[in-house]
């Protein structure tokens, strides 16, 4: 089975289609007060008629109620990925699927067996390296996507340590924060994807 790719914190058109050229199975767009942020209406813009095979991801980290409200009402992603567990306390159509953010560290961690999560360090889109060997025990009969401190230079060997369900990126595919690189974009996922 092929890795599943995921870029995130893209924010220009041409690196969207890119990756999707590329070969990417999602995008992350960021809802978060960050050099990555991007506001709705330009989420919609850059991602309007992408394929529909890739899913269109709103990143959150602990979102208050009406940011969150607006983003699924107006920007209609295909996931949602935050650090709350507990999707019951916002709305959120059963069409969009729940990607839970498990941290490094975190105690008591409930991993649930059927649904995507993602596994990364203390602090999202900052290249942290998570530890593999402790990522691998949460791989196993899971569908983790494992992100922090992967770059088209590691991607192949955290994937044979870890065996994670995908892969996702955001500041090792960029030439300074915030600034997504092509190229980087492109080796990241061939990489991944061998």
């Amino acid at each position: 089975m092929r890795t599943f790719v995921k870029i995130c914190g893209l924010s220009e058109r041409e690196h969207v289609l890119a990756a999707i050229e590329a070969g990417a199975d999602a995008i992350g767009f960021v809802f978060v007060n960050s050099v990555r942020r991007v506001s709705i209406e330009k989420a919609i813009n850059i991602s309007h008629d992408i394929d529909s095979h890739v899913k269109r991801v709103a990143v959150f980290y602990k979102p208050e109620l009406s940011s969150w409200n607006r983003v699924i009402e107006e920007f209609k992603p295909d996931a949602v990925q935050t650090d709350f567990k507990d999707f019951s306390i916002f709305s959120v159509p059963d069409a969009i699927e729940k990607w839970p953010v498990y941290r490094e560290n975190q105690k008591n961690m409930k991993i649930p067996s059927d649904q995507i999560f993602i596994y990364e360090g203390q602090r999202s889109g900052m290249g942290e390296r998570v530890d593999w060997e402790k990522a691998a025990n949460y791989s196993k009969n899971n569908k983790m996507i494992l992100a922090g401190g992967l770059s088209h230079l590691n991607v192949s060997e955290a994937m044979a340590k870890v065996k994670p369900f995908g892969v996702d990126v955001s500041s090792a595919v960029e030439t300074s924060p915030g600034k997504k690189d092509i190229i980087l974009i492109e080796k990241f996922i061939k990489n991944a994807k061998e």
